[in-house]
């Protein structure tokens, strides 16, 4: 799995060089399917109940899981690009957030508070503590900088099934939950939203997107906890 997702961090930092003004998702899709191939992996969501493609790449109020198509991206705009990859028998899952251009100093913010959240998620990460202890810490520190988490979705386990038991929300209370342990892999992934953390379901009927419209924001990694402690697999 630490091969696997070595190979799956320097794929999404290519896919990330070809994101700017005038490229369309579909373009991105087809650059990190041809990376994924040519590593000797497979894309983990393509025919994942009845995805089409390899890449999720949602943008601005889209939250998760959103089909690449024609759509094409311009200057202010915010993408997640989500990608996972099946090498040697087991799954890694990635996410990250990036700008198309020069961007507003709110979505700037909800970036950097984003990926912050997920490094203090990721700090909670040892033995003893508990699923619960994760998400406090994230919605505790998302909160306290003006945005909200997610509560319709989560993180996971994650191994020869892309996902797997248990569900890792990104809230809660401190001391709830299963017990980290030794050998564990999982995917901490916050998704923080500008405005309401509701949801609705997009029309391409994968896809998720902000209720209210605010604009959205996702970041996730790829966990083994080991005797020596947190390991990121999937970091560039």
């Amino acid at each position: 799995m630490a091969e696997g997702g070595k190979i799956l961090a320097k794929i999404i930092e290519e896919v990330r060089k070809k994101v700017e003004p005038g490229i369309t998702t579909n373009e991105l899709d087809r650059v990190a399917e041809t990376l994924i191939l040519k590593s000797g992996g497979k894309p983990s969501f393509q025919g994942y109940e009845e995805y089409p493609a390899a890449l999720c790449a949602s943008v601005n109020e889209e939250i998760v899981h959103t089909v690449p198509s024609n759509r094409v991206l311009k200057e202010g705009d915010i993408i997640s690009l989500d990608l996972g990859i099946f090498y040697k028998g087991f799954h890694n899952d990635m996410a990250i957030t990036v700008p198309v251009g020069k961007i507003s100093q709110e979505a700037q913010k909800l970036i950097t508070v984003t990926k912050k959240s997920l490094e203090v998620g990721i700090k909670e990460v040892k033995a003893g503590n508990t699923f619960g202890d994760i998400g406090y810490a994230i919605q505790k520190y998302v909160e306290g900088e003006g945005f909200n988490v997610v509560r319709n979705l989560c993180g996971h386990g994650i191994g020869r099934e892309l996902h797997e038991d248990p569900q890792i929300p990104n809230y809660g209370k401190k001391g709830t939950g299963l017990e980290l342990a030794e050998r564990m892999v999982f995917c901490i992934e916050p998704m923080v939203t500008a405005g309401d953390w509701n949801l609705a379901k997009m029309k391409d009927n994968f896809g998720y997107q902000t209720a209210d419209g605010s604009l959205s924001c996702h970041f996730e990694h790829t966990i083994a906890l080991t005797e020596k402690g947190f390991q990121i697999l999937t970091k560039i």
